[in-house]
């Protein structure tokens, strides 16, 4: 069962229609949207946040990409370890994988899924703008799906649902606490072949 599935899987990332084949495999994405946390980070309730993220995607199989890029969060709370009225921004690098693969022929939308992981850091800053507790940079994990419509021969507009999740601990007057950070990002990306 298990060769079956990777046989499957197999013939359907090197199956392709003709027109995918004529993208380019280097492509550039910019991805504002909005955040929303779904859970307290260490006690804080967060509101729903913005962000963006800048990404740059290598497709080295019919339909399957290696993706690196920038990314930037920004959430509010009224209450939170380190005071009130605290800015949490979470910035730092995001990479992984992205399957890609047309849902018809011709201008049909493509199906998008997208998993890897997260370098980031959390910043807390109070209302002045100063910086209060850093988190330092550390490993979390993205999931995510979505769908790519082609508008003219190098452009697609890609409206997406992504999951983060990133784990980490702040030093604050010597004591460490720890703090998760995960929420829904919705997105509608641009992205350009070349």
């Amino acid at each position: 069962m298990k060769n079956l599935l990777l046989g499957l899987l197999t013939a359907l990332l090197l199956s392709s229609p003709g027109s995918l084949f004529a993208q380019e495999r280097l492509s550039l994405e910019l991805l504002p949207g909005a955040a929303i946390p779904t859970q307290n980070m260490a006690g804080a309730d967060l509101s729903a946040g913005v962000g963006a993220e800048a990404t740059v995607s290598y497709r080295f199989l019919p339909h399957l990409s290696a993706y690196a890029g920038w990314d930037w969060r920004y959430f509010t709370a009224d209450a939170s370890l380190v005071g009130p009225d605290i800015d949490v921004e979470e910035t730092g690098y995001a990479f992984g994988l992205r399957f890609l693969h047309p849902l018809g022929r011709g201008s049909a939308p493509a199906l998008m899924l997208r998993a890897g992981g997260t370098m980031n850091h959390i910043e807390l800053e109070n209302e002045a703008g100063d910086l209060v507790a850093d988190s330092g940079h550390g490993l979390g994990w993205e999931a995510g799906a979505g769908l790519a419509f082609p508008v003219g021969d190098r452009w697609n507009i890609t409206p997406a649902v992504r999951f983060r999740s990133s784990a980490r601990e702040f030093d604050i007057g010597g004591t460490v606490t720890p703090a998760t950070l995960r929420y829904v990002s919705v997105e509608v990306g641009f992205s350009r072949g070349f």
